[in-house]
């Protein structure tokens, strides 16, 4: 089926599929479902603060494109004129806020990208651009621990990654996040399990394995994903303020490994945070070094599970 390009719409060609978020676990839930055949399109915060950078997608927010697995990602840049006006979308004028957001975005180079083979991006964290596209389904990973602005009645089919959503009534499914027994199930009524705030196991390792910012400021990378590093080395900086941290001043906190192992994530050189804020990921799995750079098994099942639901969507078999 075929869309009037010349009002602004993409041309579908299989299911076109939206994806809020582009971090680690969306992104193999992009890869999954590009690599079946659908045309897929992220969207991304302004500023996103994924710590698994070489798995994550929304590394095209900065660098233009990102390649995963074999899979690109490229940034399309909103229109430079195309800033929102707050009358107008008021109501002001008589001029509806959905056509200001049609201009927001050129999708004859949204089309460009998707006949490339690759993944269109838009920063879009609100998710502005889903009203214009009008995809067939919607899966939101995010993965806030709570719901963003995901709506039912976005595309006929929507989904939810993780806590946060509530089949039938927020989303039409839930893909349950939290590793275990029923990790990557397709819950067709009320919630997956509430956040924890406790890590997956990894090699007896779970809390300790994860860093957070000791302390509020900007971040100096001292060492890189993929090193192996001993408990208690220094693996970043965090300077208070921005004259400190582009002087590279001795006022600074330093970060230090919490375990022996391999640095698996680690936040953007330079992204400012708040204390606590999480910036690092450590393997304590020395040997498994090609894991920073390959998508994890959690994000491959919950992928799966996505597709599955997808795949029952497209040929007409109801599960919800």
């Amino acid at each position: 089926m075929s869309m009037n390009q010349s009002n602004n719409q993409i041309i579908k060609k299989n299911l076109l599929i939206i994806c809020r978020g582009a971090g680690d676990l969306a992104t193999g839930i992009i890869h999954r479902l590009h690599r079946a055949g659908h045309r897929v399109i992220a969207l991304e915060t302004d500023y996103p603060a994924a710590i698994r950078r070489q798995v994550s997608f929304c590394e095209a927010v900065y660098d233009g494109s990102a390649a995963v697995e074999g899979v690109t990602a490229r940034l399309v840049p909103a229109l430079a004129d195309a800033e929102t006006d707050t009358e107008t979308c008021s109501g002001i004028n008589d001029t509806p806020a959905a056509h200001i957001v049609s201009e927001k975005w050129d999708s004859s180079a949204i089309e460009a990208v998707l006949e490339a083979g690759e993944v269109p991006l838009l920063i879009d964290p609100k998710g502005e651009s889903i009203a214009l596209l009008k995809p067939d389904v919607v899966v939101d990973a995010i993965i806030a621990k709570k719901n963003l602005g995901t709506t039912i009645d976005m595309a006929p089919l929507v989904i939810g990654v993780g806590p946060g959503f509530t089949a039938g009534q927020d989303v039409h499914l839930v893909i349950e996040s939290m590793r275990g027994h029923n990790l990557a199930r397709i819950i067709t009524d009320g919630m997956a399990q509430p956040n924890t705030g406790v890590p997956g196991n990894i090699a007896g390792f779970t809390s300790e394995r994860v860093i957070h910012a000791p302390a509020a400021g900007y971040i100096h990378d001292v060492r890189k994903i993929g090193d192996i590093v001993q408990k208690g080395d220094e693996i970043a900086r965090i300077y208070p303020d921005k004259e400190s941290y582009d002087n590279a001043l001795s006022e600074y906190v330093p970060v230090n490994a919490t375990i022996t192992g391999i640095i698996r994530g680690l936040i953007r050189e330079g992204y400012y945070f708040r204390e606590g804020f999480k910036i690092a990921d450590i393997d304590p799995r020395e040997s498994e070094l090609t894991n920073c750079f390959t998508i994890s098994d959690k994000a491959r099942s919950i992928a799966g599970s996505v597709l599955e639901a997808v795949s029952a969507f497209e040929h007409g078999v109801k599960i919800y």
